[in-house]
């Protein structure tokens, strides 16, 4: 990877939640361990590691395979939620885990606590753990559903023992995860790894795997389709589990079957793949916005094509207010990206260029990005209502810095020397713009014609 693609990176990874890096730094370290990937998982473990370093003087987060609350929770992997976006059905909190441990440890379960601990005291370092996480797995399960069920008789009084209600909202899903994890094992061992299309094959697998009673309840049944909906390329096509439950893509249908929490789920996902958008586009990051616009396009045009939604129902109104925020932010930054073009490319008098004016080639990267932005969010235009202001702006980018390329070129052919070195940096973030708009073969002709206009000038100052 070049040193430019691995500050991106590490740039990328310096924005998450200290949180976020913990987590996806233990998820490397055990993917080193089995050995997937590990050419990349290294490199990223290498930027994370020095970014925890630089942020925490020299506290290295080392990879722990003694964690208790590591091993009680980690059935609950697949289902964590590390933002401030709100959860679904099927989601957890991360921030859920410390608070409800420690009133396990304190006075949910802690002699079954203590037992667990002295029994990853004694294994050793490769020594099976398994069985004493399972055992106190279950004892977890069992304190939290007593406490949190509603047979409890000071239920309030003894949820608020446990953490604020967020935690509480978690308590007892977390319970029912822990104790359903060999039905959801079982489940998970049962899909493929990665399914592409939920073709109806592999709709009639999914359903299969799913007869599990214990999966079938409605507090379970969000969790088992968040894992299929995981194993999926597109995520959004879990609505089609809904639709062949109902026998019907009319919404009315759909919603009268327990599977209709998966059009909840498909909704959910796309509002917050709509929402991360919206904020990498206001901190200027591009790099994942091809993957967000194709995301957002599909599942927008896939429940809009395979369910038959009405506008005024709630499932309607979230679809139309994820294209309506995605439209809007998509909007306001195509607007901008001409007079972010023109600012650099502007043609100035030579009494206007100071001595020593430079052109900061960052801005120039970050014009090129956006640029390129609105030529990816042309693919994905007509399904995200930016059909027209994308077009157009598009056609406006290319005419503009075609005639601004030519221009620039023309005026290296004389004018003060003074001026000339500015002039050559516009040129040279012309051709950039150029590459991005016209392709390799336009830019390098540009860039000839440039070369040979300050040859000819040289050599017409020669002659003279």
């Amino acid at each position: 990877m070049s040193q430019k693609s691995t500050e991106r990176l590490r740039d990328y990874l310096a924005q998450l939640p200290p949180q976020s890096q913990a987590l996806l730094m233990r998820e490397l370290e055990r993917a080193v361990e089995r050995g997937d990937d590990v050419a990349v998982a290294n490199l990223v473990l290498e930027q994370l590691r020095k970014i925890v370093r630089g942020a925490e003087q020299d506290e290295q987060i080392q990879p722990r395979s003694d964690d208790p609350a590591r091993l009680l929770f980690r059935p609950l992997e697949p289902f964590l939620a590390e933002t401030n976006f709100p959860t679904r059905p099927g989601q957890l909190r991360r921030a859920s885990l410390l608070p409800i441990w420690q009133w396990l440890a304190r006075e949910g379960a802690p002699e079954a606590a203590r037992e667990f601990e002295r029994a990853l005291a004694a294994a050793t370092e490769s020594g099976p753990m398994e069985i004493a996480a399972r055992k106190f797995q279950l004892a977890a399960a069992e304190a939290i559903i007593k406490v949190a069920g509603p047979m409890q008789d000071d239920r309030q009084r003894a949820l608020a023992r446990v953490g604020p209600p967020s935690v509480v909202e978690d308590l007892l899903p977390i319970g029912l995860v822990l104790q359903a994890r060999e039905a959801l094992e079982t489940l998970g061992s049962r899909l493929p790894s990665q399914i592409r299309v939920l073709s109806d094959s592999q709709i009639a697998s999914a359903m299969d795997a799913l007869k599990l009673p214990s999966l079938q309840t409605p507090q379970l049944l969000p969790f088992a389709l968040s894992l299929i909906a995981q194993r999926l390329a597109a995520p959004w096509q879990i609505i089609r589990l809904a639709i062949k439950m109902a026998a019907s893509d009319d919404e009315l249908r759909v919603a009268a079957t327990p599977y209709g929490i998966a059009v909840t789920i498909a909704l959910h996902d796309l509002s917050f793949v709509a929402a991360c958008l919206r904020t990498d586009i206001k901190r200027g990051h591009f790099d994942y916005v091809s993957e967000q616009l194709k995301t957002l396009h599909d599942g927008v045009r896939g429940l809009r094509t395979e369910l038959d939604l009405r506008n005024d129902s709630t499932w309607g109104r979230q679809l139309t207010s994820v294209r309506a925020d995605t439209s809007n932010a998509l909007q306001s930054e195509i607007d901008s990206v001409p007079g972010r073009v023109r600012r650099i490319l502007r043609q100035r008098a030579d009494k206007d260029i100071a001595a020593g004016a430079k052109i900061d080639m960052s801005e120039v990267e970050d014009a090129a990005a956006l640029i390129d932005f609105v030529a990816v969010c042309r693919t994905y235009a007509s399904e995200l209502a930016i059909n027209e202001v994308t077009l157009r702006t598009f056609s406006d980018l290319q005419h503009y810095v075609e005639q601004s390329t030519e221009g620039l070129v023309q005026s290296l052919r004389g004018g003060d020397a003074r001026a000339r070195a500015f002039r050559q940096q516009q040129v040279k973030a012309a051709i950039r713009f150029c590459e991005v708009l016209f392709g390799h073969d336009y830019a390098s002709l540009m860039n000839r014609a440039a070369e040979n206009a300050v040859t000819g000038e040289r050599k017409s100052s020669r002659a003279g």
